[in-house]
């Protein structure tokens, strides 16, 4: 397998201070969101969903030709506004350029945010632990429905980063011939063990507070303390210890020496506390457990029949999504007589560069799509 291009484009002192105020940049926006029901649907698990919506914002308008529409799928706790949780990607005149491509995000099945999941209606009640588990599978399937309600006979590109880049991969191997070019950053084939861990232990968290009620907990009294303990744990995965050392250090929070308690001693935990509470706001305990499952469950044994170019991006600092799992899914794509390129970035933000790098993901990108 070929070594991968390095792109050297920071240094720890230019810590992205975004990084740090996620829950601001992932708010919801409701006001371009549109809704649209595409039928029901047999989940891969065999569980049916009667009636399905899916959530959707639109960006820029189909050409003559019907070939310039551009997919962006979301990660874990993102949903169909692209252009703000990704606005250094997604816009007009940024590399996924809404003046040019007819960009459309979706808020996934399961998730929270208008898409049906926990906590849509079903018999004039909440689904909340009736709704099944599903996959990425289920998940690409009701975009593919999306995509014919929307008049769009192709995709010029599918792209997404960690579950987004899982997403944006199964399109191509799920539909060959329908995505031309796949862009996956901070992704992977399978989980690892240790990914699993992580997932599984925030999973524990909210199952273990004493108001999740075994999944059916009324919508304005959810599990706020296990969800948010979840949020405290993915977000220490998702940044780098560089990224920690230069923001925090070992400051203390509010104080010039210990007071030997059980309450915040360092900035750090105030700060995750604060980002875990935040984040109850504006997400639903059963759908981190369906969504994180929905992960765990993904494999990507072969992309032999995919017709799509791949481009795979992945951050030096990234220890939850490490390089080496891009790399594998640059030699799957090779092996499976697809052109590919993977593009290795040198900075320390970790997993959530992929969020925010923009130099060194629109150098790769803008190159990609001009070949």
């Amino acid at each position: 397998m070929a070594d991968p291009d390095q792109a050297r484009v920071g240094q720890l002192s230019e810590l992205d201070q975004a990084l740090f105020t996620d829950n601001d940049r992932q708010a919801p926006v409701t006001s371009g969101r549109q809704t649209v029901e595409v039928g029901s649907l047999t989940c891969e698990s065999g569980a049916v969903l009667p009636s399905v919506t899916v959530a959707y914002e639109t960006w820029g308008a189909l050409n003559a030709a019907r070939d310039n529409a551009v997919l962006v799928c979301h990660a874990l706790s993102g949903d169909s506004h692209a252009v703000g949780w990704w606005d250094r990607i997604v816009g007009p005149g940024k590399v996924v350029d809404t003046d040019r491509y007819f960009v459309v995000g979706t808020n996934v099945l399961g998730g929270c945010q208008g898409t049906t999941g926990p906590t849509s209606l079903l018999d004039d009640r909440p689904y909340a632990a009736r709704f099944p588990f599903v996959t990425v599978g289920d998940m690409v399937e009701v975009q593919r429905r999306l995509m014919s309600h929307l008049g769009v006979p192709g995709l010029a590109l599918a792209c997404g980063g960690s579950m987004g880049g899982m997403q944006a991969l199964e399109w191509s191997v799920r539909f060959p011939g329908f995505v031309k070019r796949v862009w996956a950053t901070a992704s992977c084939r399978a989980h690892s063990a240790m990914q699993i861990g992580f997932n599984e232990t925030g999973r524990q968290a909210i199952m273990r507070d004493p108001k999740w009620r075994g999944g059916d907990y009324p919508l304005d009294d959810q599990p706020v303390q296990g969800l948010s303990v979840a949020r405290m744990v993915g977000h220490l995965s998702y940044l780098s210890e560089a990224a920690f050392d230069k923001k925090f250090g070992r400051r203390l929070q509010d104080k010039e020496s210990f007071e030997y308690s059980t309450g915040h001693e360092f900035a750090v935990e105030s700060y995750l506390s604060y980002q875990g509470d935040k984040f109850t706001g504006r997400f639903d305990a059963n759908s981190y457990l369906v969504l994180t499952r929905a992960i765990d469950y993904f494999e990507l044994a072969s992309m032999a029949g995919s017709q799509s170019s791949y481009l795979f991006t992945s951050f030096t600092s990234d220890w939850i999504y490490p390089s080496h799992q891009s790399a594998e899914l640059h030699g799957m794509a090779v092996a499976a007589g697809c052109q590919s390129r993977h593009v290795d970035i040198d900075v320390p933000m970790g997993h959530d560069a992929f969020l925010l790098d923009d130099i060194g993901q629109t150098e790769a990108v803008r190159a990609f799509l001009a070949e």
